[in-house]
């Protein structure tokens, strides 16, 4: 993994861990595939509806934060929830 991969994972890390009620559940790994940064973020269950939100809105914020961070070195971002 490279620094701009770490970075982005510990942008979406900081944004996520105030959400949840069981932190030691959240997990947030990344990898890279070309120009591609793809970031999984691991919660539990209970916990799945606060970082999604409101029809999608938080993850969708979440989303367009990483995007933007990565744009700067030309960079794009997927940013998934597992179940």
């Amino acid at each position: 993994m490279t620094e701009q991969s770490n970075n982005i994972a510990g942008l979406v890390e900081s944004v996520v861990r105030p959400l949840v009620d069981y932190e030691d559940d959240l997990e947030v790994t990344s990898h890279e595939d070309g120009d591609t940064i793809f970031v999984e973020v691991s919660v539990n269950e209970e916990d799945a509806g606060k970082v999604i939100g409101r029809q999608g809105r938080v993850i969708k914020s979440i989303r367009t934060l990483a995007r933007a961070a990565a744009s700067r070195n030309d960079m794009h971002v997927e940013v998934e929830i597992l179940d």
